[in-house]
């Protein structure tokens, strides 16, 4: 996996968020495939594409139309990768068929244009967040997860808004800080994966930060959220760009 040196560009985008219930994230994002990314090596997705997903058998209409503009660019030529995030971790092998993406584990490390580069959502990054760490654990556990899948969908669709209500209750208990990535959590993806550069999402705070790393400078970029903005990170053989624009 990975884009080979001068071949073009590659996009990454995460927290999307996509719903019914946002239109205009929904009608920015497809246009951004036909005006940005169409004719590009690679469309990498970081995570949280959708508000939610209860499993391949998702009933939302954005679910369908998303699926479709994703089909057209990947038959177009543009390689699209999906990685999963915190709200679409349900997403399996038949939906990412019928939208022509190629399922990426958290995390993937790419040769991007000749750079070493570590792709992840982001949440493993935070670790101060150790009862979020717990939770993750035991809901992305391959038993959990089947079970999950075999559940009614009507139940599924409960158990989905009951676990974004509490998340919401979660977040406004904790503080700021522990929402975030934490420093040597960073420096350890750095130096375990041997890369240069580390690209995710998650925690809706677009940047570009330099970490200092065994006398080598690293750089993370962080992606930003489709909720009263939108944007994305591209990169080329000679550098990668933050663009982030209200909606």
């Amino acid at each position: 996996m990975g884009a080979k040196p001068g071949a073009g560009r590659a996009f990454f985008v995460a927290d999307l968020h996509l719903t019914d219930d946002r239109p205009r994230a929904t009608e920015r994002f497809f246009r951004f495939l036909e005006e940005e990314v169409a004719g590009a090596d690679a469309l990498y997705i970081l995570g949280d594409l959708f508000e939610a997903w209860i499993g391949d058998d998702h009933d939302e209409q954005v679910a369908t139309a998303t699926a479709q503009h994703l089909k057209a660019l990947a038959e177009a030529g543009t390689r699209v990768y999906f990685m999963h995030g915190n709200r679409d971790f349900m997403l399996a092998g038949r939906y990412a068929g019928q939208a022509g993406m190629t399922l990426c584990a958290d995390p993937t490390r790419i040769d991007l244009y000749g750079t070493p580069t570590l792709l992840t959502h982001g949440d493993t990054l935070c670790t101060d967040d150790t009862a979020y760490q717990a939770f993750r654990r035991r809901v992305r556990h391959p038993l959990t997860l089947a079970l999950l899948r075999r559940l009614p969908r009507g139940l599924r669709n409960r158990l989905a808004r009951g676990a974004r209500a509490g998340s919401q209750a979660a977040k406004a208990r904790k503080p700021v800080q522990t929402m975030d990535v934490n420093a040597d959590a960073v420096v350890d993806a750095l130096r375990s994966h041997a890369v240069t550069r580390l690209i995710h999402g998650h925690t809706h705070r677009p940047a570009r930060h330099v970490h200092e790393l065994d006398g080598q400078q690293c750089e993370r970029w962080v992606l930003p959220d489709w909720y009263a903005r939108w944007g994305y990170v591209v990169c080329d053989a000679a550098r990668c760009t933050l663009r982030v624009e209200d909606l």
